[in-house]
């Protein structure tokens, strides 16, 4: 069995549903099973420290995640056209791994969520990608074969499904937003049992 590590930061929960959404994806793959990790927040005051267990959601990843999957889908909310605080510190944590070349050769996929259209969702795609091929990742995207991607009117992009949230981070997403997080976790799913080959 092939586990694939949903790993996401959420503030607001639109990044934890597209991420459960991507998990429903690699779990319709026959040989392949998700593996739902969170990251805790960053504190603004430095001797605050989170509990070492969430009181919601998923488990917070550890290192041994990542070593022992065989695919990746990361998810962050966008702040100002990148990745979350708390998503940055958690991969700039990964320097063992790096060195081990642990992450190298396996694919992996991103996804995000931001309050507006045009709210810097590409970027913030591109900067979760950057530690991804530091590590020697292989970047799976959204193919335009999938013609959600084509009729999206909120979210969705050919580098990884997107989410808009509205200003007040309530809009729920959409069937569309919720068929590209599964197309996405299903291929990843698939790419990792092929080079699993």
């Amino acid at each position: 069995m092939a586990d694939i590590l949903v790993l996401y930061y959420s503030r607001y929960g639109a990044v934890r549903e597209m991420a459960q959404w991507v998990a429903h994806g690699v779990e319709r793959v026959p040989g392949a099973r998700a593996r739902l990790r969170t990251v805790p927040k960053v504190s603004t005051v430095c001797e605050a420290t989170e509990p070492d267990i969430p009181d919601q959601g998923a488990p917070y990843c550890e290192l041994d995640d990542l070593r022992e999957c065989a695919g990746l889908a990361l998810g962050s909310p966008t702040r100002f056209g990148n990745m979350a605080a708390a998503m940055k510190y958690f991969w700039d944590g990964t320097g063992t791994l790096w060195a081990q070349g642990a992450l190298a050769g396996k694919p992996a996929a991103v996804f995000s969520s931001t309050a507006s259209l045009h709210g810097g969702q590409e970027t913030t795609l591109v900067s979760m990608m950057l530690p991804l091929l530091h590590h020697g990742m292989l970047i799976v995207g959204l193919p335009y074969t999938e013609s959600a991607l084509s009729t999206t009117a909120s979210g969705g992009t050919p580098y990884g499904p997107t989410h808009v949230a509205g200003s007040e981070s309530n809009r729920p997403v959409d069937e569309t937003e919720k068929a590209l997080c599964i197309a996405l976790g299903k291929r990843l799913a698939e790419v990792a049992l092929k080079l699993q080959r």
